[in-house]
């Protein structure tokens, strides 16, 4: 069994990165989880203005998380846990100042657990947000573990079609634009009865989706963000299936340095997405 994990900011030179991979393992459970933190849309850091909130939220929340983690204690268990004891420590650490609910961070995260017994393997995940899990063997196809779609991506990509058309091209200048409509669906994201991505204070249980699937001899598991799998979906690089088996063959950091790369020599990158490049991070689980 091996894991590998690759995590990178949207710009080389900068070491701002909301993404967070956190790997913990005991005895016979691994656990992987892949955070990708939702992009501020306040005006201003209220807790850590290096790194930024949303940072401070990721690996706050894996903190947290390590903590709980004990034979027996189920994922959303562990998962409403930690938020609990991130959001006590983000109340603290703000001291009773006004943060708008527009600056309140949230992430999509999948959690991937895998238990082994003897020679087998299961694996259990805990998805909120949109990152992508792939299942490959060398028998059968690539599967797509939680064929999620973003309702919001549809939205987001009728307004980008309708700034383009108005003559507003520059990334910079279509997100200012958006920005109005940006933080009315993060405070609706933060302010749901039944959250469907990783937030601060939530109004109820969290919306997530639960798969189970038994592991082959010849398995592996690919978890990644939406930035990463741009390589599949935006830029049309990969399949799912050729994605995976350029991961295993040649590493992560190989794939991540042809997304970056791709990002820098192509013009077109921005033109389907709110930015024009974003934070990327994998990890994958293999049985050799």
């Amino acid at each position: 069994m091996k894991i590998e994990h690759v995590s990178a900011g949207a710009n080389p030179n900068s070491q701002h990165n909301d993404d967070h991979i956190a790997v913990f393992t005991c005895a016979d459970v691994s656990d992987i989880i892949v955070i990708d933190g939702g992009s501020s849309v306040a005006e201003r850091d209220y807790i850590d203005e290096v790194r930024g909130d949303v940072a401070w939220f990721v690996h706050a929340f894996t903190d947290s998380l390590q903590k709980i983690l004990i034979p027996g204690r189920d994922q959303p268990d562990c998962v409403r846990m930690a938020s609990a004891d991130v959001r006590a420590q983000f109340m603290h650490l703000t001291d009773g100042r006004d943060v708008p609910v527009h600056a309140w961070p949230i992430a999509a995260m999948t959690w991937l657990r895998i238990s082994h017994h003897d020679e087998a393997a299961h694996a259990t995940l805990y998805c909120l947000g949109d990152c992508k899990t792939l299942l490959y063997t060398t028998s059968g196809p690539c599967i797509d573990l939680d064929p999620f779609v973003n309702p919001q991506e549809a939205v987001l990509q009728d307004v980008i079609a309708k700034l383009t058309a108005d003559g507003i091209a520059d990334p910079a200048s279509r997100r200012e634009q958006m920005l109005p409509m940006l933080r009315a669906r993060r405070e609706s994201q933060n302010l749901a009865p039944a959250p469907g991505v990783l937030c601060l204070d939530p109004n109820g249980p969290f919306h997530a989706r639960l798969h189970s699937v038994e592991l082959t001899h010849d398995a592996s598991v690919l978890v990644m963000t939406d930035g990463f799998y741009r390589l599949v979906d935006l830029y049309g690089l990969y399949t799912n299936a050729t994605l995976v088996e350029a991961c295993i063959t040649h590493g992560l950091k190989a794939q991540l340095d042809k997304l970056r790369n791709y990002e820098a020599t192509s013009a077109r990158t921005a033109e389907r997405a709110v930015k024009a490049s974003d934070d990327a991070s994998a990890a994958i689980w293999t049985t050799s």
